[in-house]
């Protein structure tokens, strides 16, 4: 719901409404004149990272191209072994890493699992070797970073602090007081320490002129691509690039003077390499051309930074009123995508599983809000309750009503259906001419509205806000607004029946009730409006008097799948004393029981059964239900025994992701009638398609593979005979995946699936971690791991950090002392923990020698978070492909799993709603409209910004009442379709729908 309010709380900072104070000393002090002067009334463009991050690209791609694409080509067809390594990194990377592309930096799990993939990526990339013979020391390059990195971390870091306290005294203006993010000082140093990296990689830490010329006759390039001595060809101009970077490392990024020319400075500075190369008498004090840059990109950080955020920019750029609206109209909506069902680290997931454990013990096991629904109703005889029957539609000639259910789990699918919804109404392209229909008079909206548990953030991003997006609400309506009275109709318009705008009815779903009904209750019994849909629902259920002799069953089944004893009475007493014998009801539920029943094999909802076959007595013409997200119905075939219910219908494609229809195909009785499928949506063709990824073919060498059994077989008898947790592990995974299997097969096939679901995963982590194993003694013995001990990478920077970054001052030495040591423990320990493929490699070295009781406590934590690291990252897409696979494997040939098969897929296609129309001659004409594919973006709509808006005008009277259409792929308006159609007839006054007695 705030997603309306974000343009006019930006209009207010734009515009300087916003009354922040400056600081909190010159709000004591007064200094109103210094406040004015200082405080600026507008933004300030806060990007000085992205043209570092443009020069540093450009600058890698100069250097690589003018310096090492002529070595990389020739040393190309040597060490064959190793590239083909490097590909399977590469490709191993980017598999793990893809679907994580394009996301903001921002803490989540799919940022952690990309950094943290790099990590472990970089981590074993530098060990490999040929990369040396290319001319690139990684060695160096990923010691200095870590070094440089840590040290712009910490000083970009007390800048900040020293900044705010300034900003506290009032030395700078107001903006100053919005702390920056610190992903962005993050973000900045690692652009800083990459530069300064580049740099020393190819122009080392002393840039003077050096006579180094490129070699044409041994160059790759002179062979291919060269012409004649008088030849002018580009690329021959192109191979002297490398003496321009020769040029370009001596001249422009040349020491900029000595330790004299800055005597404050003299003891500070972090000196160069010696200029004489050795054959002077002492070092020289020239200043490092690597300090400089590095110096030079904090200070430009620093001054951009002060001066954003202090005084000029804002002053001297303001933004004028046609600018803002300009910017205002380039902005996007910011829906949420679809729920990660599998991401393991959602914290709402867990949230969602404690919900739900404690509403079916404690909420409806004991304490019912349907029971204190009706305990606070003040009308003795319910059937006559304003609160739950409601008839101020049955005088119209005739009506349009839609249904929709499941909205609330990715924002563009809610959003493409809400868009629909909202209107005035579709053109629908037939053999005839265009055909309309107009917009529902009522929406009924099925339950689960929104995941994956109720709360004020799923409730407002996931449901309120592509409904509000769509038709919004009237301009009086305040978010936070709770409605005392309801329902609450526009000024000016005395009763219910004369307000002719769209509105909303809602029973709740399974997933609505896990936090005990307390949100949907706020949120939908407590509030007026859904966008411009007016909200009078005052409880969870409810009975429509539509016109013609038709009624609306608005069942709540709470999580127990059937109604209580109040709702029942309620019901009862409506079919006895309100409706005729030659009415026409339809029940609305949440859960089609008459599916769901069927699928596993028992019995729910006795109390809502009971209420349609003994008191509806024929008189039930249709049944809708949500939950499964997809759409299709039954009707019943013609009979002489008598028919409780003539039509099943479903239809939970409101904006969660798909279910398949397939895995219901043989559904054809309930209530001892038989029924007939008529129509789904996707078909069961389209359903049971998906596409299973190819497992490479066994290698044809049978001596080695048979070793390589042998060895899993002896490991997995060792693990059972001597390591007791996990074999413990391994049983409860059996009975967990036994007890996962669902209920409607024998215990006979659950325990046989379960069984090789677990002898899956066994025999794929044994042999993850046997070939992890194998790579690390394949590393050992060609000496790329296990050299130096624990600190090697570490040592062998203090090296050469002696030889190219000498310090005859002693700098180093004195912040040494000054920080107790912290200084080089902090790099060092950093590096080790950088450096996790040598710490493995190092303590399994040692396990092998002395054995396992070798080593200490702290020893094996350390090595067993070494191995884990890499072996999550290694497991992580195998357990996935198995899991997958089983998942794909019950779904076709068991048809089981259906929910957990295709919540995974989070399929965001496939989107319907059902609208219908109660005719002048009383009959009811069923719709379902239903669009393919769902955009991904969406940009604001012209026709709906360009439409003049009148003031307290109401949405629904707009002729574009929706905020945003399809930016890339199909529009939803006018991609949608009919994909089911048909007429459930009036009961004629001469036939009884009640069955004999």
């Amino acid at each position: 719901m705030k997603c309306l309010e974000k343009f006019e709380v930006q209009n207010d900072y734009l515009m300087g409404n916003n009354k922040q104070s400056m600081s909190p000393l010159l709000d004591t002090l007064k200094m109103e004149r210094v406040s004015t002067i200082l405080n600026p009334a507008y933004p300030y463009p806060h990007e000085h990272s992205r043209h570092t991050i443009m020069a540093v690209v450009v600058g890698c791609l100069f250097f690589i191209s003018s310096d090492n694409m002529h070595t990389l080509i020739q040393k190309l067809d040597s060490n064959v072994k190793w590239w083909s390594m490097y590909l399977c990194l590469i490709g191993f990377f980017y598999f793990f890493s893809s679907p994580f592309i394009g996301k903001t930096i921002k803490p989540s799990y799919s940022n952690f699992s990309r950094w943290y993939v790099v990590w472990t990526f970089v981590a074993a990339l530098y060990h490999l070797p040929s990369f040396q013979s290319m001319g690139v020391d990684l060695r160096m390059n990923l010691s200095l970073f870590l070094t440089i990195y840590v040290s712009s971390v910490v000083f970009l870091t007390a800048f900040h602090i020293i900044f705010l306290g300034l900003w506290y005294v009032g030395i700078v203006a107001r903006v100053a007081g919005k702390r920056p993010e610190f992903f962005t000082i993050i973000q900045n140093c690692a652009v800083i320490s990459i530069a300064c990296c580049v740099f020393y990689s190819h122009c080392g830490n002393r840039a003077i002129q050096r006579d180094k010329y490129l070699d044409q006759r041994n160059s790759l390039y002179s062979m291919l691509f060269m012409k004649s001595e008088d030849g002018n060809s580009w690329l021959s101009n192109f191979l002297h690039i490398y003496e321009l970077k020769d040029q370009i490392c001596s001249s422009w990024f040349a020491p900029v003077g000595s330790a004299s020319d800055y005597p404050l400075l003299s003891k500070w500075v972090i000196y160069g390499e010696l200029v004489c190369s050795g054959s002077c008498a002492g070092p020289s004090d020239e200043i490092s051309p690597l300090y400089s840059l590095w110096a030079t990109f904090i200070g430009l950080y620093i001054a951009n930074y002060v001066v954003e955020r202090s005084t000029g920019w804002a002053l001297t750029h303001p933004l004028s009123l046609s600018e803002y609206e300009r910017l205002k109209k380039q902005m996007k909506p910011d829906f949420l995508d679809m729920v990660p069902w599998y991401s393991g680290t959602s914290a709402d997931l867990f949230k969602t599983m404690f919900d739900l454990l404690v509403s079916v013990t404690l909420f409806v096991g004991r304490f019912d809000m349907r029971m204190m629904q009706a305990a606070m109703n003040k009308v003795p005889d319910e059937a006559k309750d304003g609160d739950l029957l409601y008839d101020h539609l049955n005088e119209r000639d005739e009506l349009w009503f839609d249904f929709v259910a499941d909205t609330g789990d990715g924002g563009n699918s809610s959003y493409a259906v809400a868009r629909l919804l909202a209107q005035p109404s579709i053109q629908l392209k037939t053999d005839s001419p265009m055909y309309a229909l107009p917009r529902g008079d009522l929406l009924l909206i099925g339950g689960d509205l929104a995941y994956p548990n109720p709360s004020m953030f799923t409730y407002e991003k996931r449901f309120f806000c592509p409904f509000e997006s769509a038709l919004q609400p009237p301009p009086w309506y305040k978010a936070d607004h709770i409605a005392l009275i309801k329902p609450e109709i526009p000024f000016g318009i005395t009763d219910l029946h004369q307000y002719d705008g769209p509105q909303c009815f809602i029973i709740p779903g399974n997933h609505d009730w896990f936090d005990g009904l307390h949100t949907f209750m706020r949120y939908i019994c407590h509030k007026s409006w859904l966008g411009g849909w007016l909200l009078p629902q005052k409880k969870s259920y409810f009975a429509l008097q539509l016109p013609k002799g038709w009624w609306i069953f608005g069942l709540d089944l709470a999580l127990h799948c059937d109604i209580d004893v109040y709702q029942f009475k309620f019901f009862a007493e409506l079919c006895k004393d309100k409706i005729g014998e030659n009415d026409s009801v339809i029940v609305m539920t949440h859960e089609p029981n008459w599916l769901l029943d069927w699928y596993w094999n028992e019995t729910t909802g006795n109390n809502a059964s009971h209420l349609i076959c003994d008191y509806l007595k024929g008189r039930c013409k249709l049944r809708i239900a949500g939950d499964l997200h997809h759409y299709m119905r039954h009707s019943v075939v013609p009979s002489e025994k008598p028919v409780h219910v003539q039509h099943l219908l479903v239809n939970g494609c409101g904006g969660a992701f798909l279910h398949p229809t397939h895995v219901f195909k043989n559904f054809s009785k309930f209530h001892g009638a038989a029924y007939d499928s008529k129509a789904t949506y996707p078909s069961f063709d389209d359903s049971s398609k998906c596409n299973v990824i190819r497992i490479l073919q066994e290698d044809s060498w049978l001596g080695r593979l048979k070793s390589f059994l042998t060895t899993l077989c002896n490991a997995f008898v060792y693990m059972l005979q001597y390591s007791y947790v996990s074999s413990a592990g391994t049983l409860v995974l059996i009975m967990s995946s036994y007890s996962f299997v669902p209920s409607k097969l024998s215990r006979k096939r659950r325990a046989l699936i379960g069984v090789l679901h677990v002898l899956a995963h066994m025999v794929a982590s044994f042999i993850l971690m046997l070939l992890l194993e194998l790579g690390i003694e394949i590393c050992i013995r060609n000496n790329l791991l296990a050299t130096s001990g624990y600190h090697t990478l570490y040592e062998w920077y203090r090296a050469m950090e002696i030889e190219h970054f000498p310090d005859p001052t002693g700098l180093r030495a004195r912040m040494e002392k000054w920080t107790f040591g912290l200084y080089p423990a902090c790099i060092k320990y950093l590096m080790s923990a950088f450096d996790i493929p040598e710490v493995m490699a190092v303590t399994r070295g040692n396990i092998c020698n002395s054995g396992m009781e070798s080593l200490s406590r702290g020893s094996a934590i350390i090595y067993y978070a070494s191995v884990f690291l890499y072996f999550w990252v290694f497991s992580t897409p195998v357990v996935s492909l198995i899991f997958g696979s089983y998942l794909y494997i019950c779904i076709n040939w068991f048809h089981i799993h259906f929910d957990e098969a295709f919540s995974s897929l989070r399929i965001a296609n496939y989107k319907a709603f059902t609208r219908f129309h109660i005719t002048v001659d009383g009959d009811l004409e069923v719709f379902t409209l239903a669009v393919d594919k769902v955009p991904k973006s969406w940009k604001l709509d012209p026709e709906w910004d360009a439409e003049v808006r009148l003031p307290q005008q109401l949405s629904h009277h707009r002729r574009f009442p929706s905020k945003w259409k399809a930016a890339s792929g199909p529009e939803p308006i006018n991609s949608v379709r009919v994909v089911d159609h048909f007429v459930i007839e009036r009961t004629k006054p001469n036939q009884s729908p009640r069955r004999p007695t």
